[in-house]
């Protein structure tokens, strides 16, 4: 066990020696996603339903029996077998304080946080603690949990005041712990004008360095963590600090260009992309750590025969991506380790009592599209285009393409606010009646759904993961 710290473009122990990050983030656990656990819209909207329809003593019995499932030693002891040295930890700011309570710490986001911080280490696992969710949204994503396509993060002060105060009471409890390898203060900013995220940077890295100079600081790059280019030279105030980008692939997902077979051309496109990412770290000669990446999976429920097929092309994908990341030696943090199927290492099994009492909303949900995150909407395609060609048509072509273009394309705007949000808001509380008269006994095994134990593994994922554990050492 050895502090990490930052030394040049590389993360080195105590005594000098590099150190290569090979991991997954926790994605779904103390920062909820619909994709990820099955539920529409965003995860207040999905607490605050549930309270409503069987109260809040079972509502919230059932999430933190879901906190306590979710991730236990059994994980812990998967993930250490196949190589893997590193989980990123998403949050969500309310496990810490409430918006109508602000500034006063909940000990309830510790408890959690500490207790899978702790059997990490105990596996020889080091951890990277992200901020997931701040207050007011620091993107226009429903991963950061404010419920509409505005991060106003950006616009109110006291959002940002909020975040710096939080990272504060964290870096003064996670001081001195050596099995944390950093804090990834924000996860995959948007913001519209690339100079406040510069200055909320500044800020939130003097406030932990005046209490904490020791863990090293990660900062993802503007318009989800891809976009460097308005930095400049605010990385000489930042000591001990490396970059994060976030290299997802679009041959990785349902409206990829086309099927990837490893093509000299597909394989020149994925190193581009790479490149351009990272490009303004290695012109500084700065340390570039890999946040997200991975492609999703087809999913037989759905896809059916084409299934097998369809992951053979994105496991290839993965496999370059590695090969790539290999020769820079770069430390990286697969997205993401469990889910109920499409994306995780691991995923709930369809025979458990959470998919079986979701099945027929998981396959509606799956139809109409509502979730944003590697959507196939052939089956409502139809249905939004006349709104899409209304736009094209009325709106002058200059004004068609708003931040964050161009990871939101016009087409890709108008199914957000019209599919991710407007529909998906109309399943919420028809996720919570499925929990209507249930004992407690009932919903703790709905919430035991998510054990390691009630989890199927992605062999070939995994199988890639673990043979490349062994290329870099």
């Amino acid at each position: 066990m050895s502090l990490i710290k930052v030394d040049g473009t590389k993360l080195v122990d105590e005594q000098g020696n590099e150190v290569i990050l090979r991991g997954a983030g926790l994605g779904g656990w103390m920062n909820m996603e619909n994709f990820i656990s099955g539920y529409p819209g965003c995860e207040h909207q999905i607490r605050d339903a549930l309270a409503e329809a069987i109260g809040e003593e079972k509502s919230e019995f059932f999430f933190h029996k879901f906190l306590e499932y979710f991730f236990t030693d059994a994980d812990a002891l998967f993930f250490k077998s196949l190589g893997l040295n590193c989980i990123r930890l998403p949050f969500n700011y309310r496990h810490f304080e409430d918006d109508m309570n602000p500034r006063a710490l909940k000990d309830s986001g510790f408890k959690h946080l500490d207790r899978v911080i702790n059997i990490c280490a105990a596996h020889g696992i080091y951890t990277i603690l992200d901020m997931h969710t701040a207050p007011g949204g620091q993107n226009t994503d429903w991963h950061s949990d404010h419920g509409t396509h505005i991060a106003n993060f950006w616009n109110h002060k006291d959002f940002q005041d909020r975040s710096v105060w939080l990272w504060e009471q964290l870096a003064a409890h996670y001081k001195g712990n050596k099995w944390i390898a950093g804090y990834n203060p924000l996860n995959e900013p948007t913001d519209p004008k690339h100079t406040r995220v510069v200055a909320f940077y500044d800020r939130v890295h003097k406030a932990i360095r005046a209490i904490d100079p020791d863990h090293v600081i990660f900062f993802d790059g503007n318009t989800f963590a891809s976009d460097f280019s308005h930095f400049g030279d605010a990385h000489k105030a930042w000591d001990n600090t490396a970059y994060s980008i976030h290299d997802y692939s679009s041959y990785g997902f349902p409206a990829s260009p086309d099927t990837y077979t490893g093509t000299e051309e597909q394989q020149k496109r994925l190193r581009r992309s790479y490149e351009r990412k990272r490009e303004w770290m290695d012109e500084r000669k700065l340390c570039v750590w890999n946040g997200e990446w991975g492609p999703v999976y087809a999913r037989k429920q759905y896809e059916g025969a084409a299934t097998e097929g369809i992951n053979e092309s994105r496991f290839k994908v993965l496999k370059d991506q590695l090969g790539i990341y290999n020769q820079d030696r770069l430390s990286w943090s697969i997205w993401t380790y469990k889910d109920i199927g499409f994306q995780g290492m691991v995923y709930v099994s369809t025979e458990t009592p959470y998919m079986t009492l979701f099945k027929d909303l998981l396959a509606r949900k799956h139809r109409l599209a509502v979730d944003a995150w590697g959507a196939d909407d052939v089956a409502v395609r139809g249905v939004f285009q006349p709104l899409l060609n209304h736009i094209l048509q009325e709106i002058p072509p200059q004004f068609q393409n708003l931040y964050p273009h161009p990871v939101w394309k016009l087409d890709s705007r108008v199914t957000r606010l019209a599919r991710n949000i407007l529909v998906s808001e109309f399943m919420i509380k028809e996720w919570a009646e499925h929990f209507k008269g249930k004992s407690l006994e009932e919903i703790d095994a709905i919430a035991a759904s998510f054990k390691f134990e009630a989890c199927l593994k992605r062999e070939g994922l995994n199988a890639i993961l673990t043979e490349n554990a062994k290329l870099v050492q």
